[in-house]
């Protein structure tokens, strides 16, 4: 109950930040080219730094293990999520079955992680992070245009977020020390997190008309998919996977249970498709999640 206390405290923050973000772009004190450099700052610097401060720490077995452990969780849930999209949206709609596949993991869960479990936690989430984002690049482009020949694995290798988790993989395998003055710049970087995802989704929030959109039905389905039923599934899957500790699936359920990720709107519009349906998508199961997300965190830690 703690716990389930304390992420609605984490969501209040998060909601006021999401505000902010909503009225700054309705009274035009930021604009949508502004709105894209705090994503690009996001990706390009925040989000790395977080998940290279959080995997470079002292190699042990012990963490060695946990990793590997970690890791097969996500590659469990991932796919459970990856399914079921498949089953419902498959060739009839790629931004859903794009939508309900991929979760917020990075910019909503890490802020998420950090406050429930602690930030040592990130490092339990990392091969979630990284593999959604590979899978993104790969299998998502795929989703949305039905061309199997755009599976290219440089565009994977190119990405921030893989980039600095092997960067950050290199550094726990080599087991170096992190300067004083290193980790004050990181955690000084890593504050930005919270702030400017929300402020981002916020101008997402902004750029939609609420009223219309909660009378569309498949606004809804993919609601249900992203926040009830891959989360249900996924808790199932955690209680009969006979690996990781408590505070290991509790991080990884916040990630499953998040709102569908920003980036499908990037992917979207990348690819010529309606990158309006794609934010729509976003807003609705952001502001759903206030909801669901508690929910899950209290479920997950009944297990």
């Amino acid at each position: 109950m703690e716990m389930a206390l304390l992420l609605l405290r984490q969501i209040g923050l998060m909601f006021v930040l999401i505000c902010i973000g909503f009225i700054f772009y309705r009274k035009q004190l930021i604009s949508d080219k502004g709105s894209k450099d705090l994503s690009r700052i996001l990706l390009n610097l925040v989000v790395p730094v977080v998940i290279i401060n959080n995997l470079w720490i002292e190699r042990t077995a012990e963490r060695t293990g946990e990793l590997l452990q970690s890791s097969l969780l996500a590659c469990i849930c991932m796919a459970a999520a990856l399914l079921v999209s498949k089953l419902v949206f498959g060739k009839k709609n790629g931004i859903a079955e794009f939508s309900s596949s991929f979760s917020n993991a990075a910019f909503m869960g890490i802020p998420l992680i950090t406050a429930v479990c602690g930030s040592e936690a990130v490092f339990y989430v990392s091969a979630f992070i990284v593999l959604i984002n590979a899978l993104q690049w790969t299998l998502g482009a795929v989703m949305l245009t039905g061309d199997r020949s755009l599976m290219k694995p440089a565009k994977v290798i190119r990405n921030p977020i893989v980039i600095s988790v092997a960067v950050g993989l290199l550094l726990y395998i080599l087991n170096l020390p992190k300067p004083v003055f290193v980790q004050n710049v990181f955690t000084t970087i890593i504050g930005m997190n919270t702030p400017l995802a929300m402020i981002v989704s916020g101008v997402f929030l902004a750029n939609s008309d609420l009223m219309k959109i909660f009378g569309k039905k498949n606004i809804w389905l993919v609601s249900l998919i992203r926040l009830v039923v891959i989360p249900v599934l996924t808790l199932v899957l955690l209680k009969i996977t006979p690996v990781g500790t408590q505070v290991m699936k509790t991080a990884v359920m916040i990630c499953a249970a998040c709102p569908v990720g920003s980036n499908v709107a990037v992917f979207a519009r990348l690819y010529g498709k309606d990158d309006t349906e794609a934010v729509e998508y976003v807003c609705v199961t952001t502001i759903l999640s206030l909801l669901t997300l508690p929910v899950a965190v209290m479920a997950v830690n009944m297990l």
